[in-house]
């Protein structure tokens, strides 16, 4: 009732493209000068978000591209075009979002989609589900993701604990470093879209 080769690839597909370790510098950015409480149920808000966004597009991801006849590369663009914007902001300060709004926000965008659930992952996943055959491949592809989501989780939740030691100066640092690493995310993200685009032309 389980295949561990197929745990085991969607699993690393999935830490390669989701990048716990990478998301940390931008998740402390987002999040910070809020209280510890406020930053661990972001936390987990982002986390649920990714997990509702990836199992909506697992069960149904290639049904809803087709009827909004939107392609994948397309997907990637638009994506790549909001985490712009979001690191642009990171990278000049600006901090004018409405204070009401601005926990849940940050939450749902840009941690919980497009960073953790972005175009990558969305289309991995999608494959994964379409190839396994089965119940044992499709048992081993869902616990792969739900284990997938739980070290995002874990990643996030402990990396609260860097704040305390770097103090509000590391986090001005910390801040313009994941502008700079969110934006090359961004525009790499785009040259692959249009990369796919002029190649499926």
């Amino acid at each position: 009732m389980f295949d561990v080769a197929v745990f085991g690839s969607l699993f690393l597909t999935l830490f390669v493209i989701m990048d716990p370790p990478g998301i940390t510098p931008i998740f402390l950015a987002l999040t910070s000068g809020r209280p510890a409480k406020v930053q661990r149920r972001m936390a987990w808000q982002a986390v649920c978000v990714a997990f509702g966004v990836i199992t909506v597009f697992g069960l149904l991801g290639q049904q809803i591209l087709d009827y909004l006849h939107v392609s994948v590369p397309a997907l990637m663009i638009a994506g790549g075009l909001l985490l712009l914007l979001i690191a642009l902001d990171l990278l000049t300060g600006k901090n004018d979002e409405p204070k009401q709004t601005k926990d849940v926000n940050v939450a749902l965008v840009p941690l919980g989609m497009p960073l953790l659930a972005g175009p990558g992952a969305i289309v991995s996943v999608i494959l994964a589900v379409q190839n396994a055959d089965g119940v044992a491949s499709q048992v081993s592809v869902w616990t792969a993701i739900a284990a997938m989501h739980v070290v995002l989780w874990l990643t996030m939740r402990y990396s609260l604990l860097i704040i305390r030691v770097i103090k509000d100066g590391g986090v001005v640092l910390v801040t313009r470093l994941a502008g700079m690493m969110l934006s090359a995310i961004a525009v790499q993200q785009i040259i692959n879209g249009v990369t796919q685009v002029i190649q499926n032309a």
